[in-house]
């Protein structure tokens, strides 16, 4: 039985089943597309066209203004904090040190950020600063590298970064004009929504997600509104990314240990609600994928399966990518008791 939205009957078809001892217990629909930068469809399954929220899946492609405006170098973000701005991060001391850094360079501090706040998602971190009596900043929520480059976009744009948040604000205006630019679809008022971390998100074609991808990583293509600086900030952030994998997601996390694996073969970036987006450059290919009911499990193994098809892997990145793709589900002893499997792709 299919989903209905407004008035569509969504019927995705099942892309992952998790079992126990051997019988399904439980499937997971959705869809996902792949795309070269010119827009042609290389692999298309379930309803590509439909509309979600890309959430936090667009990072990478919120930070060009920032970068491609020379205010990454006017402010002198390094490799790591220009990472960070890609982020959905684990709150570790890092990760808040890169954060608060940042804002210090533009003349800020954590005042500003417009973020919200909530405990580290490394349990470590949580604990550590549970036990030094601390509580949570807006340094810890996990899109404070985001904000915090925000932040220096405003400042680099003469703007007052008060309401940097709201869509009518400059820098919520450069950053809907660079998405719109990347994936080609329009980002209508109509279909905005509020974020988790207070910025709109409006929801889009996942095959306009996976164009934008393809061309942030090829750099191009013959429909691409892309100039030679924007490619140059495409590139200067990947090359950040694959240089500090840490600083994008945190330890155990999919996307720091598939890029820590990949290096700059690859660009993922999970997004809430099982959003995934990714690049991969060696081949000029963009990814975006969504499962229907929001299981990050589930879209965690797509896009796992998804890099192992596309791309040759060998030694520790054939190891690594494969255990993403089919990982072994354990009880609270360490016994293996289930598995999760891509059905739909084979």
């Amino acid at each position: 039985m299919g989903i209905i939205f407004r008035g569509k009957l969504m019927d995705n078809p099942v892309l992952v089943e998790v079992t126990r001892g051997g019988t399904v217990e439980s499937r997971h629909r959705g869809a996902a597309v792949v795309v070269d930068a010119d827009g042609a469809v290389v692999l298309s399954v379930g309803d590509v066209g439909q509309r979600v929220f890309p959430r936090s899946a667009v990072k990478a492609l919120q930070a060009l203004p920032l970068v491609e405006g020379g205010f990454a170098d006017r402010f002198g973000l390094t490799d790591a904090e220009i990472a960070l701005c890609c982020s959905s991060h684990s709150g570790e001391a890092h990760h808040v040190a890169a954060s608060a850094s940042m804002l210090s360079k533009a003349g800020r501090d954590a005042s500003c950020l417009e973020c919200g706040s909530h405990w580290p998602v490394y349990e470590g971190a949580a604990r550590a600063l549970a036990v030094s009596g601390g509580t949570p900043t807006a340094l810890h929520n996990n899109c404070s590298g985001k904000h915090a480059g925000f932040v220096c976009l405003s400042c680099g744009l003469d703007e007052d970064p008060a309401g940097y948040v709201k869509a009518s604000h400059r820098v919520q205006r450069e950053v809907r004009g660079a998405l719109v630019e990347m994936t080609g679809a329009a980002h209508d008022p109509v279909e905005m929504g509020i974020d988790g971390c207070s910025i709109p998100t409006y929801a889009i074609p996942l095959q306009a997600m996976a164009l934008g991808f393809a061309r942030f990583g090829a750099g191009g293509g013959k429909g691409a509104i892309m100039g030679p600086e924007r490619a140059k900030a495409a590139a200067r952030i990947r090359a950040a990314v694959a240089a500090n994998p840490r600083m994008v997601s945190g330890t155990g996390r999919f996307d720091t240990v598939a890029m820590t694996a990949l290096g700059a073969r690859a660009f993922t970036k999970t997004g809430a609600e099982a959003v995934f987006c990714g690049a991969l450059p060696e081949l000029g290919l963009g990814i975006a994928l969504k499962i229907d009911d929001g299981s990050t499990r589930a879209s965690e193994a797509m896009m796992a399966t998804l890099l192992g098809r596309y791309l040759t892997l060998e030694g520790e990145q054939r190891t690594v990518v494969s255990a993403l793709a089919a990982p072994t589900l354990r009880n609270w002893n360490g016994i293996g008791v289930g598995a999760l499997n891509v059905v739909a792709l084979t």
